[in-house]
């Protein structure tokens, strides 16, 4: 299973976490958030792809940030449509398009994006578009009526390993491609705690 870790912004932690060579770096392009990036990427390992986070913003400030960042995938954490995707998607790059669960979900408004985004992003519906911090429940995922790849996301940290286990090992895991883990590692908005990620890729 595939790693991201999501709200990076400062270079030195960027480099640190890098080192530790997730899947996935996430930055997110959003000026309400406290982990919104405006900054450079350092030079990180090619082999790590660079996820810009966006939330209903508009096709132009998109491509000046895939522009500028060389991102290799881009995530919507928005309102977007079907046609923005659709878009963005014939540009070449990865689109994950986030859905947020809480006790229910209703699948069927996936059916709309399934010829227009590479994964799914499943997170906790809370009071932000995300970093909440909280777990949603994962048996919903049991319903998954999809073949599409999707990332986990939510609340996930050092005290979700034997629940993430057990989840590997049920139904609900079959398309599960990526665990996305942010504010349960962070000493402070966009800074990453090393050695408790460190942990976590050990033990999971």
């Amino acid at each position: 299973m595939k790693l991201k870790v999501c709200g990076m912004k400062y270079q030195d932690n960027i480099e640190a976490v890098a080192n530790l060579q997730p899947d996935y770096l996430g930055f997110i392009f959003h000026e309400k958030s406290p982990r919104d990036f405006d900054n450079i990427i350092p030079k990180i390992s090619k082999f790590i792809e660079r996820v810009g986070v966006f939330v209903d913003e508009k096709i132009e400030f998109i491509s000046q940030k895939m522009e500028k960042h060389k991102l290799s995938a881009i995530q919507l954490h928005g309102h977007e449509s079907p046609e923005v995707c659709s878009l963005l998607i014939s540009t070449g790059i990865k689109v994950i398009k986030v859905f947020s669960i809480k006790h229910e979900f209703d699948f069927s408004v996936l059916e709309p994006y399934e010829e227009v985004c590479d994964y799914f992003l499943f997170d906790t519906k809370g009071k932000l578009p995300g970093g909440n911090g909280y777990t949603f429940d994962w048996n919903v995922l049991k319903e998954y009526p999809s073949t599409k790849p999707f990332f986990l996301s939510g609340g996930i940290g050092l005290d979700q390993i034997d629940k993430l286990k057990k989840f590997q090992k049920n139904d609900a895991s079959k398309y599960c491609y990526a665990i996305d883990v942010n504010s349960k590692f962070e000493i402070e908005p966009g800074v990453k705690n090393i050695e408790e990620l460190k942990d976590f890729i050990n033990k999971l």
